[in-house]
């Protein structure tokens, strides 16, 4: 098994910026791509980034390229979101994921390890 424990999230005021991580312990050799995903309140579960395991190949979704990296040390298995430019839409709970296989996937069906999430919130 795999825990993800994500950490990083709070209250920030539009424009700021803020860096999520997220932490794998247990059978962590079982794990290459990772990446993250948003849900708002009333709002569907949506894909925010992901990256590979050797970081070469990352993606993002329409709404926060240009505004948030992706990057992971996989010495520390850990994975990192930095989110600049904030605005009020990026207001969600934020979950890491986590899959054995290394293709970077963007629905929530293509991630088989999942965090608690952590909140953001984006005052304007």
């Amino acid at each position: 098994q795999v825990q993800l424990v994500e950490s990083g999230g709070g209250l920030v005021q539009a424009g700021g910026s803020l860096r999520l991580s997220c932490a794998a312990s247990g059978r962590t050799s079982s794990v290459l791509a990772m990446g993250w995903f948003r849900q708002a309140p009333g709002k569907e579960r949506e894909f925010v980034a992901a990256i590979n395991w050797s970081g070469g190949s990352t993606d993002y979704a329409n709404a926060v390229k240009g505004r948030f990296t992706i990057s992971r040390d996989n010495a520390k298995n850990t994975v990192y979101l930095q989110m600049n430019s904030l605005k009020p839409e990026d207001t969600a709970v934020y979950y890491c994921v986590a899959d054995r296989s290394d293709g970077l996937g963007y629905t929530q069906y293509s991630y088989g390890y999942w965090g608690q999430g952590t909140q953001v919130t984006v005052s304007s």
